[in-house]
């Protein structure tokens, strides 16, 4: 069955800087999910925001900048966040299950394998969506550098995904005169137009998200980086229109088209 994992950052689903969950968005994520679900597609979610929820839940002025801070917060915010993509995805039918990975997971055969036996049983059902989350109580690599992008190329990796598409709070990567750059082949090509600044929410940018990137198409898996508030940047994706950008698996060559899923 066609596999696409979709890892969301914090400001794809939050609002108040950070500070909170945006409900409105989990609804039409949600919506756009299901719309795939229904049509065959077995998708895998790595998600963050846990921080961002229990930054509210905690009634805190700001994000915490200490490592122990970061962990309470996620510790508190992971119910939370489950709590509205059950609820937005239960609207379509499905439920969501929750897996905790570490890259230690990943990295560790029994563990990977368990990992992979879980979630291929979870997408057999076909009424589940695995949502995914770094566990940040324990863990910390996620937190310091990568926000979930590096992870979420591990689980396409793991899944033997087709596609995966990272959806941030930018619309793709843009050059230095500010264009979006609409196709890319090699990370290489584009690295010099990472910008350093990056916003509170933000752990690794865009220079994060190139390196996982880099991950997934050497691995045969074709990844875009897209627009995670608009409507409809997810099926445009895979429909092959020309959003965000998209990074094609060296030596297949080829434009924008529709991704074989």
């Amino acid at each position: 069955m066609p596999r696409i994992v979709l890892k969301f950052g914090t400001g794809t689903l939050s609002r108040s800087a950070g500070r909170a969950l945006d409900s409105g968005q989990f609804r039409r994520v949600a919506a756009e999910i299901s719309a795939l679900v229904r049509a065959g597609h077995s998708c895998v979610i790595v998600s963050s925001a846990a921080i961002a929820a229990g930054v509210h839940l905690l009634k805190l002025e700001r994000r915490p900048e200490d490592l122990p801070g970061k962990q309470a917060c996620a510790a508190a915010g992971q119910p939370e966040l489950m709590r509205m993509y059950s609820a937005a995805f239960r609207r379509h039918g499905l439920i969501v299950a929750q897996l905790l990975l570490t890259h230690d997971d990943i990295d560790s055969r029994m563990r990977r394998m368990n990992a992979f036996n879980t979630i291929e049983r979870i997408l057999a059902a076909g009424n589940i969506v695995p949502i995914i989350n770094e566990n940040d109580t324990v863990a910390v690599e996620e937190l310091r550098f990568g926000d979930n992008d590096r992870l979420s190329a591990e689980v396409a990796h793991l899944v033997d995904a087709n596609v995966l598409l990272l959806l941030t709070s930018s619309d793709g990567l843009s050059d230095s005169e500010g264009q979006r750059i609409a196709n890319a082949e090699k990370v290489s090509e584009v690295f010099q137009y990472v910008r350093p600044d990056k916003g509170e929410m933000s752990v690794g940018g865009m220079r994060a998200k190139l390196q996982a990137v880099d991950f997934a198409i050497s691995h045969g898996i074709t990844t875009c980086i897209l627009d995670g508030r608009k409507p409809g940047q997810i099926a445009a994706a895979l429909e092959g229109k020309d959003v965000g950008t998209r990074f094609l698996v060296p030596g297949r060559g080829g434009s924008r088209r529709k991704i074989r899923i």
